[in-house]
């Protein structure tokens, strides 16, 4: 289809233009579209947000081009599934769902790949029968809705807080404490993508309404000479959460370059790891039946050859 726009069009975005002209199709399909490759203004790719001009000339084509999406080079293990739900084993490096800005594959891509009526589960094209997730660099147990009812069933354990989300993780330094909770509000960092932990006082600060409560809770489970390891527990799901709480008690996680400080960092470039040490290792909740269903993962072999190379800690 080809479009050109009008006076009283200037200065429309263009994801929503589209959305006016095509209503068989959702935003995020449109922003899909777009990223893809599939939309031009004036014979030129442009993002979402851009706002048109009068005269210029909108283009949309069919078929979605080929792209890094259609290629799922990542083994993702099913741990289990039936007709309502599966788990999956996500590996590091992969995405969980995609962006109008990230070409590269996704679990979602892989998803309705292999399971075409997922497309229609949830409440977002870009995140089909996904409602929680783990970042890129990390690796564990998911669990994805098959169909509607299961779908949000789970959404409300999870906003409840009802689902059991265990991880493990290495950190650097010796953490004091054998167990202890971090209760430190999060909030967007003034810059990039990164969160901020507030350790105290926070209800002094400026922007004080727009922090969101986060509760993680550890228990040491092994001392190293220059790390530990650890068995994390959270009560919320905010982005980074793991991540920003430890980097914020002064433990960051080996392989985070985005929470570390300059040591850590330096340290993390002398590694193989080439990710984060962290593993979504337990995940408990009741599915659509009422049934109790719980999950277990070993971590990745590389992981425990990691932690075979390091030096013990000897008990004082």
């Amino acid at each position: 289809m080809r479009y050109k726009i009008k006076k009283e069009q200037s200065g429309t975005r263009l994801d929503l233009f589209l959305a006016g002209k095509d209503k068989a199709k959702s935003r995020s399909q449109i922003q899909r579209d777009i990223a893809d490759g599939l939309v031009s203004v004036d014979g030129a790719s442009r993002a979402s947000h851009y706002a048109l001009k009068e005269g210029e000339v909108v283009e949309t084509v069919k078929g979605r081009k080929e792209n890094k999406k259609n290629k799922i080079d990542f083994d993702i293990r099913v741990v289990f599934e039936n007709d309502d739900f599966l788990v999956v084993d996500k590996p590091a490096g992969l995405i969980v769902h995609g962006a109008p800005h990230i070409k590269e594959a996704t679990l979602a891509d892989w998803l309705v790949a292999k399971y075409p009526k997922i497309e229609k589960v949830g409440e977002d094209e870009l995140r089909p029968g996904i409602m929680h997730r783990l970042d890129k660099e990390a690796s564990g147990l998911l669990v994805i809705a098959k169909n509607n009812e299961t779908f949000f069933h789970l959404k409300k354990q999870f906003q409840d807080r009802l689902v059991e989300k265990r991880y493990l993780a290495l950190v650097y330094g010796s953490v004091s404490k054998d167990r202890d909770s971090i209760d430190f509000p999060l909030k967007r960092a003034s810059t990039g993508h990164r969160q901020a932990a507030v350790p105290s006082g926070w209800d002094d600060i400026e922007d004080a309404g727009s922090l969101k409560e986060a509760l993680t809770e550890f228990d040491v489970l092994d001392r190293y000479v220059n790390h530990t390891l650890l068995s994390v527990r959270i009560k919320s799901g905010r982005k980074h959460q793991i991540r920003v709480h430890f980097y914020a008690y002064g433990n960051p996680l080996v392989g985070d370059d985005l929470y570390g400080t300059r040591t850590t960092k330096s340290l993390n470039k002398k590694m193989t790891l080439g990710r984060i040490f962290l593993v979504s290792c337990r995940l408990a909740f009741k599915d659509a039946s009422g049934v109790h269903r719980e999950f277990e993962l070993e971590p990745p072999e590389e992981l425990k050859a990691f932690l075979r190379s390091l030096p013990k800690k000897i008990p004082a």
